[in-house]
């Protein structure tokens, strides 16, 4: 089985011509399809257009949020709902193109865990391409995973990588670098990207702006062998010498003015010297003590706990239901 997860915000009018070009493909290509369409707490009639589907095609499975929870808590709910061996990920905007998802099997077919779409030439406004290079180029290289587009919306991935990668926050940006960390083997696809034929982007500058601060948290917390005294202990232990020489220096000093004859007396509490090692020793004990409590916690922390829930998950057919987060649909 093929699953397609889907994240939606506000595209009710994409979602119909979305569903027929999907099940062409999968129709001409043969695939045992299922759609997962997550409404990520859409203001428009998405949610009324999801439960049509679902009446009128068993293939497809609605799950709604209360609210917007971003694009990683319905890509994480998509994947927990998913049965296929196989998932696709794809952007409900019609910008991707779902005749590209054969090229993407193709990729994973040749022994890859995760083939990432490349828009080779993108249909957006050139503020938005611009900003989109310079973060891929920040990825590849603060990572040491080189792709030309982390961020597209169109993938393919083996099921195993939904059991290893935890999406949380904005982390579904990353999910090739994530995967790569986990020692999955990371492909890349040129695709095809369509004009936006319906509604308006979502990008804003925030948007990039916490991307960046997301990078940073990938590069130095969720790398495979990250330890919290590595990075705050190295930083601390210098200070505290650094801070110890200068205190040592100035002792010494006031020692000997004391001693030798002739020589002017050091006052230490007028000395910038001093007040700078005092602020290192200072800062240097804090990074040691914070290093500690990171290891500490690191230890002991599995997996990040859920923050948000699923209001309703509609089956093919039926009333819609509760489930949590972290069971199927078929699990009691």
């Amino acid at each position: 089985m093929l699953s397609v997860v889907i994240p939606v915000l506000d595209e009710a009018e994409s979602l119909p011509q979305l569903h027929r070009e999907l099940t062409r493909v999968a129709s001409e290509e043969g695939y045992d399809l299922q759609l997962v369409i997550v409404d990520d707490g859409s203001t428009d009639a998405s949610w009324s257009v999801i439960e049509r589907l679902a009446a009128d095609d068993p293939r497809v499975l609605g799950i709604r949020f209360r609210r917007n929870f971003g694009k990683a808590a319905a890509l994480a709910a998509g994947f927990d709902a998913a049965s296929g061996e196989r998932i696709v990920t794809l952007d409900a905007d019609l910008q991707d193109d779902p005749a590209e998802i054969p090229q993407l099997l193709a990729k994973i077919d040749e022994g890859f865990d995760l083939a990432n779409g490349w828009k080779r030439v993108r249909r957006d406004p050139w503020q938005r391409v611009a900003a989109s290079r310079a973060f891929n180029w920040l990825v590849s290289g603060l990572t040491g995973v080189k792709l030309h587009d982390h961020n597209c919306g169109l993938k393919c991935l083996r099921r195993e990588v939904i059991h290893e990668v935890r999406l949380y926050g904005g982390l579904h940006r990353f999910l090739c670098v994530l995967a790569a960390t986990r020692g999955f083997r990371v492909g890349e696809v040129a695709v095809r990207h369509r004009p936006r034929q319906y509604g308006s982007s979502k990008y804003s500058m925030s948007r990039f702006v916490k991307a960046l601060v997301d990078l940073l948290t990938v590069k130095f917390v969720l790398a495979p062998r990250f330890r919290p005294q590595h990075v705050l202990g190295g930083i601390g232990l210098a200070a505290v010498g650094l801070g110890g020489l200068g205190i040592t220096y100035l002792a010494a000093m006031w020692c000997l003015s004391r001693t030798v004859a002739g020589m002017a007396f050091v006052e230490l509490h007028g000395s910038a010297t001093f007040y700078c090692s005092l602020a290192l020793l200072v800062i240097g004990t804090q990074c040691l003590v914070v290093g500690f409590l990171g290891e500490m916690i690191a230890a002991q922390l599995v997996r990040e706990s859920d923050t948000y829930s699923i209001a309703e998950h509609t089956p093919p057919h039926g009333s819609p239901k509760v489930i949590p987060l972290g069971k199927s649909s078929d699990s009691p």
